[in-house]
């Protein structure tokens, strides 16, 4: 299994497989507004086993996480925050959303340098809840009433960067790539519907030059207004 950085032309893939696991979808111009912002921080899961036939194959996408940065965080604090993420059923409970959680939050400290990262949950996808209260480490902050189009709740969760800052300071004192220092624990579910209203070793994160984002890029009018709130 490859983790890889989202390129543009895995959107009508990712898509596809936002369709085939969630209840809320996306417009394809929403992806591609996380991709022109945020293109460190959004990744995807591809079969390596697959067998090329030609050049022009498309790679088998099993799952993704689209990412971005709240560009006017209310708090002031700068963090990240995890718009959706999806795992093919064919392939759950290999460790890939954890691999592609732990991959992103990486890319937002060392990029953004984000303090932390946030993400919304139906309160009934107790596989996902699991992920991340077990798995990952995040906190559930507070409930958001009616916050899905069908009507139901969410909870919004968060989790503190410091661990991996204090790894990147580590790693850069060791002059060693920051991601060598993560140790990722197998997920015990690996699907959910973040915001979404529904393999190989890991390659180290590789180092990224700040650039402006959002509205900054002008692309800021691409994104609809859905019901999922984002």
């Amino acid at each position: 299994m490859d983790i890889r950085l989202l390129r543009p032309s895995d959107i009508p893939l990712i898509q596809h497989a936002n369709i085939e696991n969630l209840p809320e979808n996306y417009f394809l111009k929403y992806y591609l507004y996380h991709a022109l912002s945020w293109p460190q921080l959004s990744y995807v899961a591809v079969d390596a086993s697959r067998p090329k036939k030609s050049a022009y194959d498309y790679p088998k996408i099993v799952g993704y996480v689209l990412a971005k940065m709240e560009e006017e965080p209310a708090d002031g604090v700068q963090h990240g925050h995890i718009t959706s993420i999806s795992v093919m059923r064919t392939h759950r409970k290999l460790g890939i959303a954890e691999k592609l959680m732990r991959q992103s939050q990486l890319a937002m400290v060392e990029t953004f340098g984000a303090h932390y990262v946030s993400l919304h949950v139906r309160v009934s996808n107790q596989a996902a809840i699991h992920l991340y209260r077990e798995t990952l480490g995040f906190q559930t902050e507070k409930t958001e009433q009616k916050y899905y189009a069908d009507g139901e709740d969410a909870f919004c969760m968060k989790l503190e960067l410091s661990a991996i800052r204090e790894q990147i300071r580590e790693a850069a004192a060791r002059d060693e790539p920051a991601g060598e220092g993560i140790d990722a624990k197998k997920a015990s579910e690996e699907v959910s519907d973040v915001d979404g209203k529904s393999g190989a070793k890991e390659e180290p994160a590789k180092k990224e030059v700040k650039v402006k984002v959002g509205r900054g890029l002008g692309v800021g009018e691409l994104v609809e207004r859905v019901a999922s709130k984002n």
